[in-house]
């Protein structure tokens, strides 16, 4: 499969992406495209939109400073929001948009992290994260980006999180 990665660099790119996203049930607030198009313009985030034979496929960014405090205390930017639309899954679309972003990172910093949902719809993503080499960054469970106490109770929804990372040497 012939996959070209671009950057969201275009207003078009914008308008594709969201109109995809509608179409795939992926709910996002209006704001929340004109961020991340905004931090690209300032070099804060990558916005990475697979396409193959002219289709959108999947988007994800690269944020330079993550949410997470222990990736932003640490330097290490954060794959973030990966979403390969379910007809083409299985496809490499992710290993490709994820090989890229390390890629992008490795010129310039020695590691990179990623969170990953924990229930079931997460297992796909989980495979394929350690398959390329992440591991746990050692804090434990993450409930918006802090950690799980031991006997508390959360929620198993989005913001449940193991984060990992990769040593890009």
């Amino acid at each position: 499969m012939d996959i070209t990665l671009k950057v969201l660099d275009q207003p078009e790119y914008k308008v594709i992406w969201q109109e995809a996203f509608e179409q795939h049930n992926i709910p996002r607030p209006e704001a929340y495209y004109d961020r991340c198009e905004y931090e690209n313009q300032i070099g804060t985030r990558i916005t990475l939109l697979a396409f193959v034979q002219e289709k959108l496929t999947g988007v994800s960014h690269l944020k330079f400073e993550s949410d997470y405090p222990y990736f932003k205390d640490q330097n290490i930017p954060e794959i973030n929001d990966l979403n390969v639309f379910p007809e083409y899954q299985r496809n490499g679309i992710a290993n490709r948009i994820i090989e890229e972003f390390e890629n992008i990172v490795r010129e310039r910093l020695p590691r990179i992290g990623i969170g990953v949902g924990l229930y079931k719809d997460y297992g796909a993503a989980q495979r394929v994260y350690v398959r390329r080499g992440y591991i746990p960054d050692g804090n434990g469970l993450m409930y918006h980006h802090k950690p799980v106490v031991p006997g508390s109770m959360v929620c198993a929804d989005d913001d449940l999180n193991l984060y990992l990372i990769k040593e890009l040497v």
